[in-house]
Parts: structure tokens; sequence; C-alpha cells
């Protein structure tokens, strides 16, 4: 590949790379240049604690595999290297093998893991999933569930709080704990 590409003083492309990389941070690349530019310019993917959106934001990844990843990460499954997300997925390392320059497999021991958040989509999470974030009990669960399926899809933290009727104490606490 040709270095020149990376230059900003010379290349457009890399310009309008780097201000759609700073103006959407779920800006979802699109090609293996696009991957090769936005690890130049410092994007880094960590394998270990990465959210659905950090996964999504790479191409040939989709949503499926990527709440595969995310589950797996949950229950404690470390990924050391490119083979170990291809074994994962269930398919190639070759097509995975260009993500590589993006990802970055980094090892957490458990007193590493201890200040980890678990988060969850309100919008796809099960009853199972939802008891396992803090200050989530039963009840609190279950209506989430039900006014989702009554009301659709949460829009954001306002639009939650507002349905569900919470506290802005609560919502403090569950905010690090969802992700729409």
């Amino acid at each position: 590949m040709n270095q020149n590409w990376l230059s900003f003083g010379i290349n457009p492309r890399l310009k309008r790379l780097r201000h759609k990389l700073s103006s959407d941070p779920y800006y979802r690349l699109q090609s293996e240049e696009e991957i090769l530019m936005a690890a130049h310019l410092g994007v880094r993917i960590d394998v270990n604690r990465a959210a659905v959106d950090d996964w999504l934001r790479l191409p040939g990844l989709s949503i499926h595999q990527a709440r595969n990843l995310v589950e797996l990460s949950r229950v404690g499954v470390r990924f050391y290297c490119i083979e170990d997300m291809a074994a994962a997925l269930s398919i190639s390392v070759h097509r995975l093998k260009y993500l590589e320059v993006i990802l970055n497999f980094s090892y957490y021991g458990d007193e590493d893991t201890e200040g980890l958040v678990y988060v969850v989509d309100p919008n796809t999470a099960t009853l199972e999933s939802l008891l396992q974030v803090p200050y989530i009990n039963f009840e609190l669960a279950q209506a989430l569930i039900d006014n989702r399926f009554t009301n659709g899809l949460y829009q954001n933290l306002a639009d939650f709080q507002q349905r569900l009727n919470l506290s802005s104490d609560v919502i403090a606490k569950l905010m690090y704990h969802l992700r729409f």
C-alpha cells in the first residue's frame, strides 16, 4: 500500500475521514483502506471491552456477530488474538485479518474486570440480562420489557426515564449500564 495516502497535507480523503471520525463516534468504516487510515489516526477497538456499537464500526461484521462477541466478553471469555475471534465467530481467520491493525488485544486479569460496568441495550435485552444490571430488580425489568413491547423502542435515556417514571437518582445509577 502506498504510504503517501497517509499524509494529511496531501490526501483529502484522510482529512475527510478524520472529520467523519471526530464528528461521528459511530461512523461505520467502509473498506480496508479506511481501516488503515483510521488506525493511522489512532482509532483502536479494545477487543475485550468493546461494545456492540464498537464492533459495528467495522465492515463485514453483522449485528449478530457483534452481540456474540460482546456477550462472550461479558461472561468472561478473553480474546488474545485474531484467531480467537475467528473461532468464536466460526469464520476463517482470513476474513478478519485486515482488521488486526485497528484491534487491541489487551489482557485483563480478574482484578481489572471487577471495575467493568455491565452494559445492556434496553431495546433488545432479555429479562435475564436485565436482572444482571445493578439497580434493576424483577419488577423494573418486567416493566421495562412490557413498556417496550407496548410502546416501542426506547429512543434515549430521557425517553426511558419518562416512560418508566423513574427518579433522577435511579437514572443516575442506571445510565452507566444502558446503551441505546
